[in-house]
């Protein structure tokens, strides 16, 4: 039997060992198609790197048979576009784009549900005025971006206008190739007129933080896992992800409706998608925050470790026209998480924790995979991808049987990890 090449752009060796997890890893050879560094790192120019993919498919000797990609912008826009050209099963650059544009998704969500925040474009290009009908406290994000980047939280007009200063100076790195895509589609006058480089603001959403993962496969949306998200104390930066969620059944099946609901207005279809949530147990109330176009590779060892699947699973099936459907519970553990290990002050990493050392740690601490995210004599402030307010020193995986051993296990991991930094 002849196996299918499938194309995975920005393939790392992380994922790649997840891939291999997935049960139709046996008749599929993954492939490389653009690096990481060609995809995040400095000045990204989709016209470019759609010409390098192309380059590299049509010298490809045997066949293409799926695209495929679990990374923000750009390459959640470079699959539709890629396999548009090949033929191949994919969601259109329209859905994709209504999900990635935060003014645009707005636009489409509040056409269907009631459960988002007030929201108004922030003219970058002439005096920014907080838009109208809206109040302190606020978030100023641009229209697109990853990993929060150029994200700030802001209480009064001083904050206000230092925020807009910040995002000025930097939106251009992502909204100029953004605007590139925009420019392959038919855009509600609305949205042309914001364009890939603008600012929107949103009133402050609270409670606890909340993911519904899903796909669509010919036209019926399915939700097969909701996580729970939590913070570090007094700081909107994530400190894990935590499967599944501990919410009350009632409140995940009303997050479940609300993203069959959304994803069928946006019209994506063959494709995965992640969309995160607040839920105010004070009011009972559920609130939309954001939807991203492609399930999320963070969670994928945490659906293995729980159901027995990699997430990605669902990924490689709808690109091979099979039936995604997840399994449940048929993994090791009862719970896991994915935490961020992070540091709050910039520095330079004198010291990371070796090879050796991070291997001899996970033989220790069995249903635990750990990523170190810094090299060592690296500058903090220069790793891309990194939020507003933090920077990332590594990544841990975690299986347990309860939510106590899950805690214990990272704290154990945290304290044998030998970081040292020059201020």
């Amino acid at each position: 039997m002849s196996r299918s090449n499938v194309f995975v752009i920005g393939l790392d060796e992380g994922n790649l060992d997840t891939l291999r997890e997935v049960p139709e890893a046996q008749e599929c050879t993954f492939h490389s198609l653009l690096s990481i560094e060609e995809l995040q790192h400095g000045e990204i120019d989709p016209e470019e790197l759609l010409k390098k993919a192309q380059v590299k498919l049509d010298a490809f000797e045997g066949s293409v048979d799926a695209i495929v990609g679990y990374w923000d912008f750009p390459v959640s826009t470079l699959v539709p576009m890629l396999c548009s050209r090949y033929g191949l099963r994919s969601t259109s650059l329209e859905a994709v784009v209504k999900c990635e544009h935060k003014f645009w998704s707005r636009l489409e969500q509040g056409k269907v549900i009631e459960e988002i925040p007030r929201f108004g474009i922030v003219d970058l290009k002439g005096e920014a005025k907080v838009p109208e009908g809206m109040s302190f406290p606020m978030w100023l994000k641009p229209v697109n971006s990853y990993s929060s980047e150029l994200a700030y939280g802001v209480a009064d007009e001083q904050e206000f206008h230092e925020a807009v200063d910040r995002i000025r100076e930097g939106v251009s790195r992502i909204g100029r190739p953004f605007q590139y895509v925009l420019d392959q589609i038919e855009l509600p006058q609305e949205v042309e007129a914001a364009g890939g480089e603008a600012c929107l603001a949103e009133e402050q959403i609270t409670g606890e933080q909340v993911a519904a993962e899903g796909y669509v496969y010919n036209g019926e949306v399915t939700v097969y896992g909701v996580l729970d998200s939590h913070n570090y104390p007094d700081s909107s930066c994530f400190l894990r992800h935590q499967y599944p969620s501990s919410l009350p059944d009632e409140v995940t099946g009303r997050i479940k409706d609300i993203s069959r609901r959304v994803m069928e207005q946006i019209g994506m279809d063959s494709a995965t998608f992640s969309i995160e949530f607040f839920y105010d147990r004070a009011t009972d109330r559920v609130r939309l925050l954001e939807i991203n176009p492609r399930h999320s590779q963070s969670h994928a060892e945490l659906f293995e470790f729980v159901d027995g699947v990699p997430n990605h699973h669902a990924m490689v099936s709808l690109a091979l026209g099979h039936d995604p459907r997840m399994p449940d519970d048929q993994g090791r553990f009862k719970v896991s998480g994915k935490w961020y290990y992070r540091r709050f002050e910039d520095g330079v990493a004198r010291r990371v924790p070796t090879g050796e050392e991070v291997a001899a740690l996970m033989e220790k601490e069995p249903g635990v995979k750990i990523e170190i995210v810094p090299e060592q004599g690296q500058r903090l402030s220069e790793m891309p991808g990194q939020d507003s307010y933090s920077f990332e020193l590594a990544h841990l995986y975690i299986g347990a049987d309860s939510e106590e051993e899950l805690c214990a296990a990272y704290d154990r991991c945290t304290a044998a990890l030998d970081f040292q930094f020059d201020e």
